[in-house]
């Protein structure tokens, strides 16, 4: 079976970053990615997103291109709502080590029930 230029570009994801070119100002960025898909790890069901992030950078812009193919990389993952939106909040900061950033998913209803989880983290002042 030949694999597919775009599965390999997904397979090959990474949360690529470029400089900041304004560093010291308090900015913030906002992304909306409404095709984000999972697979409940009880029922093996789809489950259909929208991921909103929003961050302040700090050194660095997480290029858009790389989040894409990043988040595509969930689409046959057997992840909870919960554990997802986490994961995705924790290789952002990874990635980019942000001022401040917010991750919130925002799943379609399944069997009546709609959930929204929403993560915040703050990078620690230091001195």
């Amino acid at each position: 079976m030949t694999v597919k230029y775009g599965e390999q570009a997904i397979a090959e994801a990474t949360l690529t970053t470029f400089p900041n070119p304004r560093i010291g100002r308090d900015y913030s960025v906002q992304i909306t990615l409404p095709e984000f898909t999972c697979k409940c790890p009880f029922s093996g069901y789809p489950d259909f997103a929208t991921i909103y992030i929003t961050y302040t950078p700090n050194q660095v812009l997480v290029e858009l291109k790389a989040i894409k193919l990043y988040i595509n990389s969930y689409r046959d993952r057997f992840i909870s709502h919960e554990e997802s939106v986490n994961q995705i909040l924790d290789d952002f900061v990874k990635a980019g080590d942000p001022l401040r950033i917010n991750v919130k998913g925002d799943f379609s209803p399944r069997g009546n029930v709609h959930t929204v989880v929403e993560v915040n983290y703050t990078k620690p002042i230091t001195d």
